[in-house]
């Protein structure tokens, strides 16, 4: 009876720590979005993809046309594989663009939006619609034109930068603290293992926001304490272009689901 008692005393230890260990939020991810489809049938992530497509069909702006003739760097139109090979240089604007500001510059240029009226609620539907085309494949992130090879060069430097009153930098978190948490969040290695560049623009489940890099860049800054960078501005270009050449070759998951 004593060896019972203190048997079913370590299960019942053993079981409060298997509870207060806390869950992959990958796993986690995995588990919300199947609840989702088993009790709706589609995820919200799935109605923001179909909103970028009505964005990117429909005629617009003061020129009345549609996103239809956008190069995305593979030709006019050309959807498929595009986003997973940005950010990169454009000519037609002297620029490396990721895939924000190459929305951006289409609805500037092609359908003749000014830049102040270019809204961030159909930038990130549209950047959600452009990425879905290219889920399940590579990322294939080049480093060919001298202006991308300035601006990844910019993203190393600004990736391991410690700076602020808190003095840390992209690099402490994910670098020196991977895999440690911070909440119930371990940190990820966005150089490679996690390849969380793959997963990106995502809908992330635990506040039903949808955000591209930019946004999750802009929010890091934030959660240092640092002044956020402007969208579109070379500071979260540089860096999707730095964490994109490392994750080459993972396959990407678009758009991500994510805690």
């Amino acid at each position: 009876m004593r060896w019972t008692g203190l048997a079913l005393l370590l299960l019942s230890l053993l079981g409060v720590l298997a509870q207060s260990v806390p869950e992959d939020p990958r796993d986690e991810a995995k588990r919300q979005k199947q609840l989702l489809l088993q009790t709706s049938g589609i995820l919200p992530s799935d109605l923001i993809v179909e909103q970028g497509k009505d964005l990117f069909y429909t005629k617009r702006g003061p020129r009345g046309v549609s996103l239809e003739g956008c190069d995305f760097g593979l030709g006019a139109g050309v959807l498929q594989g595009a986003s997973v090979q940005l950010p990169r240089y454009f000519a037609d604007t002297g620029k490396v663009e990721d895939l924000d500001s190459r929305i951006r510059t289409c609805m500037t240029q092609l359908q003749g939006f000014k830049p102040e009226e270019v809204k961030r609620s159909e930038v990130v539907p549209l950047a959600f619609f452009i990425a879905a085309q290219s889920d399940g494949l590579p990322i294939q992130v080049r480093i060919a034109a001298p202006a991308e090879r300035e601006m990844y060069e910019l993203g190393q430097k600004l990736f391991y930068a410690r700076s602020g009153a808190r003095d840390m930098g992209c690099a402490t978190c994910h670098v020196s603290y991977v895999n440690r948490r911070s909440g119930v969040l371990p940190f990820s290695d966005v150089l490679g293992k996690d390849a969380s560049m793959s997963h990106w623009p995502a809908y992330r489940y635990s506040n039903d926001q949808a955000w591209t890099m930019e946004d999750r860049i802009r929010a890091c800054y934030g959660n240092l304490g640092h002044p956020q960078p402007d969208f579109y501005s070379p500071v979260p270009i540089a860096l999707q272009l730095f964490m994109a050449y490392q994750a080459n070759q993972a396959k990407a998951e678009l758009p991500g689901f994510l805690r």
